[in-house]
């Protein structure tokens, strides 16, 4: 969180994600003669059946009589906000095969490539618009690949591109076959409302069906899966099946998992939709001073921005309201409490919030440990607070080389952390509110990169918040991960989101609910959270960070998650109906943006 204006602060590991995007198949290829046994093996290539047998991004893709190259139909394709226009099919192929994909295309910046292919995944593009223009580049299959995804697409901020006369001519591949029933389930992490999953990988699967007691509950890409929203201490029997084209395979042999004992994360009278806020107390810029007692009724979790370590290594965690010199309008201590009073009379939380953009703390000692349990403790206790806010960025966590796992971390400063929340949850009992506002570099990145990875060379700092909210889940009461400032993510599609819009909400939302393997290992799976735990970050206005989301994206964000509507093009892993709510930095700014946050809240569920 930022005491003044947005800054982008993320790391420089995926930076060169963008020159790849834009340099793959820059030179076209040229096709070589089809041999004897070859065939057009594209379905609908020419759009003469409208979109049969395409899937094309949101409402991206449409069949037009004009302009044409051959037929009497074409493919119109617009790309808008996030949306690149993509329309792709799913081709059988034989394993160790040539083929050449080729299509005729107008407009700028449009893409023709193949994905999938177990060897090198080709494309290439036109930059110009004009005339019809003939994209061809050519592609060997891997050992074992039996089918490849061919795509079109355009380019972000371009207009509207068309498509005609697509083939991918090569050996046609051998009849789809319903896929071998899995082997190998097994669990891989349990908690008191979750179970991670994970099974061999199957020959000819494109997915996988998850059920628990015969019912199916769950759908995964590849071979491991988390099942979430499960009872404390209870036992449960899961199944898994392989799926194609061709159809599902039997359920495997039953695994069983007893949920762990639940550590009352969730008992915290918080109503069903939260709106959660960071109220800046301790410092003004642009957005003004708010008193206390000026927050509208509206914000159920008040934030108390910030408090701050007296050194980066000391633990001493000390607030104190603004100064009179740099805010006239603040209230006295006295005021001060007494509206906390008022706002806990009428079921509102009031936290302090550890760490933000300037607070560094890195508790890389016992000491430091113990001072910020001291310090905290009595922060809470001189203001009657309901419990702890943890927004640790910048360099507060890194993993040390050689820490590899999330399940059982070695770092100091990871694992002190986890040992002073714990004893502050202790002290204070289960009515105690816990909630963290990680960014995305620290939690959703963790799909691709971990720490310095298994060879060294990558950002520390990559994923440092899994293991932190891990071993808390069970007294976490709000993970509200910060949507903004951020750069580009990998979903659990595999595809970069970027924000600003509902489509990087839902994709990383989604993430944080069905879990996902850390960097990769699929031994390693992140167990989702419960949704009642989880709220999406946004910032308030355009002022307040970059990555702002107007009203009308984020009530797309919500209706996909909530209600699976309005998703775009990515499709959610479940249907998340009991998602906490909103959190936002901050309640000031949001003052400074007329309340346009918080009333689009408001007025989206009802209140």
């Amino acid at each position: 969180m930022e005491r003044t204006g947005p800054t982008v602060r993320f790391s420089g590991l995926l930076a060169a994600a963008t020159a790849a995007v834009l340099a793959a198949g820059a030179l076209v290829a040229t096709a070589p003669a089809a041999g004897a046994a070859d065939m057009d093996l594209a379905r609908n290539g020419g759009f003469e059946s409208g979109l049969d047998g395409w899937s094309c991004t949101a409402a991206s893709g449409a069949v037009v009589s004009t302009p044409v190259h051959g037929g009497t139909k074409a493919l119109k394709a617009t790309p808008a906000g996030s949306d690149n226009a993509k329309c792709s099919q799913s081709v059988t192929v034989k394993p160790n095969s040539s083929y050449t994909l080729s299509a005729w295309v107008q407009g700028s910046y449009v893409y023709l490539g193949a994905s999938g292919t177990g060897t090198t995944d080709v494309s290439t593009w036109t930059q110009s618009s004009g005339a019809w223009k003939q994209l061809t580049t050519t592609f060997r299959t891997g050992p074992s690949t039996t089918s490849v995804s061919v795509y079109t697409h355009g380019w972000y901020g371009t207009p509207a591109h068309y498509v005609d006369d697509l083939t991918l001519v090569g050996p046609g591949g051998d009849p789809v076959v319903i896929p071998a029933v899995p082997a190998g389930l097994k669990t891989t992490a349990i908690t008191s409302s979750s179970v991670a999953l994970s099974w061999n990988a199957v020959s000819g699967a494109s997915g996988y069906n998850v059920y628990r007691g015969g019912t199916k509950v769950a759908t995964a890409t590849g071979p491991s899966a988390t099942v979430t929203g499960l009872t404390p201490s209870t036992a449960y029997s899961f199944q898994v099946s392989a799926t194609n084209a061709a159809g599902e395979s039997a359920k495997s042999a039953a695994v069983t998992a007893t949920t762990t004992a639940g550590g009352g994360g969730g008992d915290t009278k918080l109503p069903a939709r939260a709106l959660v806020g960071y109220l800046h107390s301790s410092f003004a810029n642009g957005s003004g001073y708010t008193r206390m007692a000026d927050v509208p009724d509206s914000w159920d979790v008040i934030n108390l921005a910030f408090g701050e370590p007296t050194s980066v290594t000391s633990g001493d965690i000390r607030f104190a309201l603004c100064p009179v010199a740099e805010c006239p309008n603040v209230e006295s201590e006295a005021e001060f409490k007494a509206a906390i009073k008022a706002k806990q009379a009428v079921g509102k939380k009031v936290l302090i919030s550890i760490g933000g953009q300037n607070g560094q703390v890195q508790l890389a000692s016992t000491a430091a440990r113990d001072a910020f349990v001291t310090s905290v403790s009595k922060i809470i206790d001189t203001y009657g607070l309901d419990g702890l806010d943890i927004d640790f960025e910048g360099h507060s966590l890194s993993l040390n080389t050689g820490d590899t796992d999330f399940r059982s971390p070695t770092s100091p400063v990871i694992v002190n952390l986890i040992s002073a929340v714990k004893s502050l949850k202790a002290k204070y009992g289960s009515d105690f509110v816990l909630t963290m506002a990680p960014e995305t570099f620290f939690v959703q990145l963790g799909y691709q990169f971990y720490g310095s990875g298994p060879w060294g060379g990558q950002d520390p700092r990559a994923g440092a918040y899994l293991p932190v909210i891990h071993a808390l889940r069970d007294d976490l009461t709000l993970l509200h991960v910060q949507d903004y400032n951020s750069g580009p993510i990998m979903g659990l599609d595999n595809q970069y989101h970027t924000m600003g819009g509902a489509d990087f909400h839902i994709a990383m939302t989604d993430m944080l609910l069905a879990g996902f393997p850390v960097a990769g290992d699929t031994t390693k799976v992140f167990p989702g959270l419960r949704p009642d735990q989880v709220a999406i970050g946004l910032p308030a206005s355009t002022q307040a960070g970059n990555g702002h989301t107007t009203p009308a994206e984020v009530n797309k964000a919500l209706n996909c998650l909530i209600k699976k509507t309005d998703c775009g093009s990515y499709q959610t892993r479940g249907t998340w109906s009991d998602l906490r709510g909103l959190m936002t930095w901050s309640i000031n700014w949001d003052r400074f943006n007329n309340w346009e946050f918080s009333r689009n809240f408001d007025a989206y569920f009802g209140n």
